[in-house]
């Protein structure tokens, strides 16, 4: 819908001999963002569709596109996995650089994709922040309750954006009674530790996928012998890491050197 009524757009703009600067100047838009929106990169706005209705006198048919449209909740290369997790019954978690997505404050969560590159608008970031706290929901509110399990690398837990709130909700997630967390010291971290964040997850229909994400691309595999790979390597992990009871102290101390 972005690209349909980007290109409407533009089609519309170049019969009524309207320049992209004109409609620029008159939606208090730069001319780059308008070719953005034209090229279907960036989310047409309400403002545009307007402004472009009137110059271009196309009799509310530009205007109309506004209900049609919404703005993306997930980047695209995790969309995918979303809605594989919305049916999961049972999720493992490993994670090397950030705290787990599901088990994020909402402070933390925004001022990790505040700082995303290339930098994202505040609708944008605001819609993901909103995504991700709904996301939340499959902790505590899906009957019969999900089966999850996190693993995170010590090295997550001592980023500048983990302060006492998030290490606090780490220890509240912990404690309830379809949840698993494990902190993974340096001083225990294998080869296979160093390899990235991975995720498995079972459907209700028992389809079983691997999703692992990286700074160029991301994937999510129902392949047999990736499920299988993941499978091991997270069954390494988990057994390398502190039991749920030393992780809970691990962070509790942590809590306490940050006041």
């Amino acid at each position: 819908m972005w690209r349909f009524t980007g290109n409407q757009l533009k089609r519309w703009r170049t019969k009524a001999n309207v320049s992209r600067d004109e409609l620029a100047a008159a939606s208090n838009y730069s001319p780059d963002t308008i070719k953005a929106m034209e090229q279907g990169v960036r989310m047409p706005t309400a403002r545009v569709l307007d402004v472009a209705d009137e110059l271009c006198r196309a009799e509310g048919l530009l205007s109309a596109a506004k209900e049609y449209l919404s703005r993306e909740k997930f980047p695209a290369r995790a969309q995918e996995f979303m809605e594989r997790e919305r049916e999961a019954i049972s999720l493992w978690w490993y994670e090397v650089t950030y705290i787990p997505g599901l088990l994020q404050t909402k402070a933390y969560a925004n001022a990790l994709i505040k700082n995303h590159v290339p930098p994202l608008d505040e609708e944008t970031v605001a819609e993901r922040v909103m995504a991700r706290m709904e996301r939340q929901a499959i902790l505590t509110e899906r009957k019969p309750p999900v089966s999850l399990s996190f693993v995170v690398y010590e090295a997550a837990l001592h980023c500048p954006q983990v302060d006492g709130e998030q290490l606090h909700r780490l220890l509240e997630a912990s404690r309830l009674s379809n949840i698993v967390l494990q902190v993974l010291p340096f001083a225990r971290a294998h080869a296979a530790a160093f390899m990235g964040s991975v995720v498995f997850l079972e459907t209700r229909d028992h389809e079983r996928f691997v999703y692992s994400e990286g700074q160029l691309g991301s994937e999510l595999s129902a392949d047999p012998s990736a499920v299988s790979r993941a499978t091991e390597r997270l069954s390494m992990i988990r057994a390398q890491a502190l039991s749920p009871d030393e992780s809970a102290r691990f962070i509790e101390r942590m809590v306490d050197r940050h006041g």
